[in-house]
């Protein structure tokens, strides 16, 4: 009698450099019965070589197949996504003090130049100018009552906006800066699907 078992795929798997066998518990999840499960998930789909890429593209088929050669009465039932991409991450190594403050100062630097040059476009201390003398009546050609607050203002505003300060989140709301990383990744992963090669998915058994 066949035993029915759900598999459905990763999206998206991470792992290490060194790490050489990929089974089928790391790219998928299994529904069925204890004892059927347990053997499925230590079962080896792929094998990582020097020669792969760093991005490797895992079909359905190919899982679908594995299965069926070493489990014949199993009852394979597909849901979700239908092929799964594995990123080999390099390990860290080391301190990253130094790379993290030089990317600090350029996204400094960068921010004050862009603001300094907007407000240079819009000429924005004639508009303060303007304001001050609309709501005092007098001329003021450093209008600080309302250029200070606005500096501070424009600073708490980017940390409201991005929704963090350093380490400390206000809320459970993606900021701006994560729905537009989340986007990117998501059309990347699209692209990598839709071009895959057969060296990405290459045949298993040429590994193991």
């Amino acid at each position: 009698m066949e035993q029915m078992v759900y598999v459905r795929l990763r999206h998206r798997v991470h792992i290490r450099v060194n790490q050489t066998k990929i089974v089928l518990d790391d790219i998928a999840k299994l529904v069925g019965a204890k004892e059927v499960v347990s053997k499925l998930r230590s079962l080896p789909i792929y094998e990582v070589t020097k020669s792969d890429p760093n991005i490797i593209v895992i079909d359905l088929s190919i899982v679908v197949e594995k299965i069926s050669e070493r489990y014949q009465k199993i009852d394979i039932q597909v849901i979700g996504p239908s092929q799964t991409i594995i990123e080999i991450v390099p390990n860290q190594r080391g301190n990253h003090t130094f790379l993290f403050l030089l990317v600090w100062l350029l996204l400094f630097i960068g921010s004050a130049l862009t603001i300094m040059n907007f407000h240079e476009d819009v000429s924005m201390p004639a508009v303060h100018q303007k304001l001050y003398k609309l709501i005092t009546g007098s001329d003021a050609q450093k209008p600080l009552i309302l250029q200070i607050p606005y500096s501070f203002g424009l600073g708490l505003g980017m940390v409201l906006f991005f929704n963090h300060f350093f380490k400390k989140r206000f809320n459970e709301e993606p900021s701006p800066l994560e729905v537009e990383m989340f986007n990117y990744q998501q059309d990347l992963d699209q692209y990598v699907l839709m071009t895959e090669n057969q060296e990405s998915i290459r045949d298993i058994d040429d590994h193991t």
